[in-house]
């Protein structure tokens, strides 16, 4: 089976990593020339929009799937047309806008932050002598990793912050005080058929993602299943989903789904029975799920604007690398350690080993 994927990342090289022993061969279409899923498979190098080579990619592949969200929802439905594509083109249309995403949970019932759609600084006025300051303001799409969103905490911040953003459509997010960020990795096949992994405790440093450790019994872990099997369900879901929750007064409040594997689930790579990007690849393929269950206590850490020297990470006991091959640069994930050991002190003393190294 020949799967294309949209984006050429490191997600997409991690695709490639798990699906490769299941015979599985690749194509990516990604603009970029350095593409670093590129080397595990065949790179189409044009634009999301370039119709020809789309129409290059569906001839060659027997489905497509995507990487990120950043691909526009016009091309997946474009694809449609000639070859599978999951997730859907609706399910990449309401996860790739925070204003359609919100509405949905609200929908949904599932408790979210106060929101409002900002078109304008009127509207940004308005919202904010109703929701109240500190607020979050993020452009409806694109923007990841801290970046496209400010933080409002005082009417000097509000002033300009419409243009700040490049003046397009944007979301206005209450200040939500959480006693910790979770997430949920969630898979869905064809037939409907849905698991859960063990929720995430994140980490995040200037707005990108630093830690996840993977949680044992966690007394949320049933809540969070229902809302997500509410979104899957709502999409007719098909692949890994991640949901983003705030953990606020014992319960949980929504902050946003990917439509894809995602950065807190890179700890199933070792940590798990079948990792994230197995199942992701069995589920849109139609293939029997694999066990979502831990093997022992894990963790992930990001290695951002460089990789520590690969002798010393692999020095650390029960640490596990992946470069991601990409050049280095600030503010750029270029690789991660995965840490899977018996028992939670042990994991404990392993993360902070590696920390160390990060810090040097």
């Amino acid at each position: 089976m020949k799967i294309g994927v949209i984006g050429g990342g490191q997600l997409g090289r991690m695709l490639a990593l798990a699906g490769t022993p299941l015979g599985m061969g690749f194509v990516f279409l990604d603009p970029a020339p350095d593409a670093c899923a590129a080397a595990l498979g065949e790179h189409i190098r044009a634009d999301y929009s370039d119709q020809d080579h789309l129409r290059q990619l569906a001839d060659e592949v027997d489905l497509v799937t995507f990487e990120f969200e950043s691909v526009p929802a016009e091309t997946v439905a474009f694809l449609s047309q000639f070859v599978p594509v999951f997730p859907s083109a609706e399910a990449l249309r309401i996860a790739r806008d925070r204003w359609f995403e919100k509405s949905m949970f609200q929908d949904l019932g599932i408790p979210t932050p106060e929101f409002a759609d900002i078109q304008s600084q009127a509207d940004l006025e308005a919202a904010v002598a109703r929701i109240g300051l500190p607020a979050v303001m993020k452009t409806r799409t694109l923007g990841y990793d801290g970046k496209g969103q400010k933080v409002l905490r005082s009417q000097s911040d509000v002033e300009g912050a419409f243009a700040e953003l490049g003046s397009v459509p944007c979301i206005l997010e209450g200040f939500v005080s959480f006693a910790g960020e979770v997430s949920l990795i969630a898979v869905r096949a064809r037939s409907g058929e849905t698991r859960f992994y063990p929720l995430v405790h994140n980490t995040h440093e200037s707005g990108i993602l630093r830690l996840s450790i993977a949680s044992t019994d966690h007394p949320l872990q049933a809540l969070a299943e229902d809302y997500v099997s509410r979104v899957l369900t709502k999409l007719d879901y098909v692949g890994v989903m991640a949901f983003e929750f705030f953990e606020v007064d014992g319960g949980l409040k929504a902050n946003e789904i990917a439509p894809r594997v995602h950065n807190s689930g890179h700890w199933t790579i070792e940590g798990s029975e079948s990792s994230q990007f197995e199942n992701h690849l069995r589920a849109v393929a139609g293939l029997p799920l694999g066990s979502t269950a831990k093997v022992g206590e894990s963790a992930m850490l990001n290695f951002i604007g460089e990789v520590p020297v690969v002798e010393r990470v692999l020095h650390v006991q029960d640490c596990h690398l992946h470069h991601y091959g990409k050049a280095f640069k600030a503010g750029r994930k270029v690789g991660h350690a995965t840490l899977r050991c018996n028992d939670a002190a042990t994991l404990k003393a392993r993360i902070a080993d590696v920390e160390a190294l990060i810090k040097v």
